[in-house]
């Protein structure tokens, strides 16, 4: 059990309510508007297919935060606020983290070779993105949008896993979860940014100042709130859908309240807090309504 515990906490597994939401709201869209015929076959068809696109979600994560401890391991163990992460501290190896990662892709692609042809050629694609990030602040401030286009396959890929195709609601959702999460890791990154002027790593708080920052990230989820209401004309007409949407867009408006030039303090309820609320609220109360429609 420590064992568990202790991989638990490299891959921060809380964080999977980031991107999970987004992957089961497109799941039930995608099996709603699935054809009828198929339903009246075999009323729980979808059931296996929902544990295979959990597992997928699962393995993903793993690689995604597995490569990126491994891969940061050195940089984390100079900075005192990630100094005590499992690698640096020694809870964990370094080549026992990255067999994690290399065991968690063999599963990832094994998986997704079992859903359908497009999952499984897609698969080796989605690990490639979600490795990149680990990299990306060596040499671009936008790397903070390539870990939200990571998050951004979850609901393109349970989309796919049903219907076997590419859609625009999964789309929009993925314009929305890029640059909602793209915003709240500029926030986040606030944290290091004296730290990554000095090691010469990238960000955008390391490149602009935190006032400059803090504006991106707002223009960033006024894109996201444009998505979520594109979004919401795509849905079929539901008041659970509205309400959903309008805890989201609130949660949103109150992360940028508590996090200013001037109260950075608040960084952590904002980060994690809040959007896990943002992104929880949104998926029952849109699963709600399109169960419902």
């Amino acid at each position: 059990m420590n064992s568990i515990t202790k991989y638990a906490r490299l891959v921060k597994f809380s964080h999977t309510i980031f991107a999970m939401p987004f992957a089961l709201m497109s799941f039930v869209y995608a099996v709603k508007s699935s054809p009828e015929d198929l339903s009246n076959s075999n009323p729980y068809w979808w059931a296996v297919l929902l544990v295979q696109v959990v597992l997928c979600m699962v393995f993903a994560r793993n690689v995604a935060m597995g490569f990126n401890r491994w891969a940061d391991r050195e940089i984390d163990a100079k900075n005192p606020r990630t100094a005590m992460r499992e690698i640096p501290s020694g809870a964990v190896s370094a080549r026992a983290a990255l067999w994690f990662v290399v065991v968690n892709a063999v599963l990832f692609v094994a998986t997704a070779a079992t859903i359908n042809w497009l999952t499984a050629v897609l698969s080796p694609v989605a690990l490639l993105v979600v490795m990149a990030y680990s990299y990306c602040k060596r040499f671009t401030s936008l790397a903070h949008m390539v870990l939200g286009l990571s998050l951004a396959i979850a609901p393109v890929g349970a989309y796919i896993a049903v219907r076997g195709e590419f859609a625009l609601v999964p789309c929009v959702l993925a314009l929305l979860v890029m640059t909602w999460c793209g915003s709240f890791d500029i926030i986040y990154a606030l944290q290091d940014r004296e730290f990554d002027k000095k090691e010469g790593l990238h960000s955008i708080p390391s490149k602009f100042s935190v006032r400059t920052s803090l504006y991106i990230s707002i223009a960033l989820h006024v894109v996201t709130i444009a998505a979520l209401a594109w979004f919401v004309f795509l849905m079929p007409r539901s008041i659970w859908i509205w309400i959903g949407a309008a805890i989201f867009a609130a949660i949103i408006v109150m992360e940028h309240i508590l996090v200013t030039p001037s109260r950075q303090r608040n960084i952590g309820i904002a980060f994690g807090t809040l959007n896990g609320l943002a992104s929880t609220a949104l998926a029952v109360f849109v699963i709600i309504g399109l169960l419902f429609a």
